[in-house]
């Protein structure tokens, strides 16, 4: 088999194989249009061109990466025939569209075969929720504070759980989309105060939602008080995957442990 992976920056790299990327070392919300201009080009005009090429070379089957964080708020975990939040605050939207157009592509391409893998919040080596990333840095400095109820539903994924679904897209010639997250999508009230005791932070703290729009923005408080969570059941179904770290809280026990 010859397999043909585009890009040289993504976390998940360093388990499989580095991918197309060109995200900052640190997002902020309230600059989320500027924060992810560059990532957004290259998901709406390099698939399309990447696929365009794929095409024309009469390639078989591409893999791509997506995002299990950019479904419209509803309540329960979100599938993948749910719709995209096609009406996201602020600059968030412009990103949710480079989103559609990459899947779009991906998905639509005559003659080949695609799979998008809608991948959660990665964390483990490398990432910003590593022990030395950008978000524990903001969490042991109290930089990271829950706004509102903290009802906002995030879905993680380890950075090697992602490899091993991302191979088993690729040797299944898999088609269609498919959420790659863990089996517990949490509510920011829950993970966040967990996360900074494993990681030997102080408790973060809490701020009215009003006070969370002028410290972050519309964005911030969406992902802090109405984002949904994502299930995995199609891809356990489809992909036969299965993630070793299940939840967060034993992967991040692990992982920031082992740093120590």
């Amino acid at each position: 088999m010859r397999v043909l992976v585009a890009g040289a920056a993504g976390v998940i790299g360093r388990p499989l194989i580095r991918r197309l990327a060109a995200l900052p070392p640190r997002i902020s919300p309230r600059r989320i249009g500027r924060n992810l201009a560059a990532t957004s080009r290259l998901r709406s005009d390099g698939a399309r061109n990447l696929m365009a090429a794929a095409a024309a070379a009469g390639v078989a089957h591409v893999v791509a990466q997506s995002v299990a964080f950019a479904y419209a708020p509803g309540s329960g975990l979100r599938h993948e025939s749910d719709p995209l939040y096609h009406a996201a605050p602020g600059a968030f939207d412009q990103a949710v569209r480079a989103i559609c157009d990459l899947e779009r592509a991906t998905l639509g391409t005559g003659g080949v075969r695609g799979a998008v893998l809608r991948y959660g919040y990665f964390y483990g080596p490398g990432t910003s929720y590593a022990a030395d990333g950008s978000i524990a840095a903001d969490v042991r400095r109290r930089r990271f504070p829950v706004i509102g109820t903290g009802s906002g539903v995030f879905s993680f994924i380890h950075v090697d759980d992602a490899a091993s679904a991302t191979l088993a897209a690729i040797e299944q010639h898999a088609e269609g989309a498919y959420n790659v997250v863990d089996d517990e999508p949490a509510p920011v009230a829950d993970w966040l105060p967990a996360y900074a005791q494993i990681l030997g932070a102080p408790a973060p703290r809490r701020v009215p939602a009003w006070a969370g729009r002028a410290l972050g923005g519309s964005y911030a408080v969406y992902l802090m008080t109405q984002m949904p969570g994502a299930s995995n059941e199609h891809a356990r179904a489809g992909l036969g995957w299965r993630p070793l770290q299940p939840s967060w809280r034993g992967g991040w026990r692990e992982d920031l442990a082992r740093a120590r």
